[in-house]
């Protein structure tokens, strides 16, 4: 079992250079890093907020500043675990997701700090990006440069305490299609969502793809 270290942008290769980490923090850091051979590599978790963050500077195109954003960021407490620093907080970026598990390899997906949304009555997810000519929906280099922006679906809010349910019986119907919803579209299975920090706050299933 090999965890890998900061998210895969943060790759010195296949991240968003030259905001990036000095190491390789996709799959094939456990080939080089640790000698395993690429044949030995069995299931790919791929490990995602429900929303997006990012710590310093870098392109950040769903990045909200404004009180949304401020929510976020309280209820999830993103702030840095040794400098206190706040971290960047926006809506999921659907591109840039499937851009990580590409390079990354991903068999499935873990959902984290699902009941970080559990007060929003709408909540957006970025699926294109449009620069006024084309709309494409893949991860832009650098989109500022480039100048595209983010196109969203909105999707209803479940407004329900999920921290403290214990099966997919309980969960409500709206978070339910949140997770159906982001299962179509990158065609991989989430396998275990997070409903709080607790050991025993987690869900597991096989996949709500019909």
């Amino acid at each position: 079992l090999a965890e890998g270290a900061q998210g895969a942008l943060l790759d010195i290769d296949f991240g968003s250079y030259p905001y990036v980490t000095s190491s390789s923090t996709t799959t094939g850091g456990v080939c080089t890093g640790l000698g395993i051979p690429p044949n030995r590599i069995g299931q790919v978790t791929g490990i995602f907020k429900a929303y997006c963050t990012r710590v310093g500077n870098g392109p950040f195109p769903t990045e909200l500043l404004d009180d949304t954003g401020e929510r976020i960021r309280k209820k999830g407490r993103e702030f840095g675990s040794t400098t206190g620093r706040p971290r960047r907080c926006g809506w999921l970026d659907l591109p840039a997701l499937r851009y990580a598990m590409m390079v990354t390899g991903c068999t499935q997906l873990a959902m984290m700090k699902s009941d970080v949304l559990d007060e929003f009555e709408e909540i957006e997810i970025c699926t294109h990006y449009s620069n006024g000519q084309e709309t494409i929906d893949i991860f832009p280099y650098d989109p500022e440069i480039c100048g595209y922006k983010p196109e969203y679906t909105s999707l209803r809010g479940w407004k329900t305490d999920i921290t403290e349910m214990k099966s997919w019986d309980e969960i409500p119907s709206e978070f339910r299609n949140y997770i159906q919803y982001l299962e179509r579209e990158t065609k991989i299975p989430i396998t275990l969502v997070s409903l709080g920090p607790g050991r025993t706050q987690s869900l597991r299933k096989t996949s709500f793809i019909s």
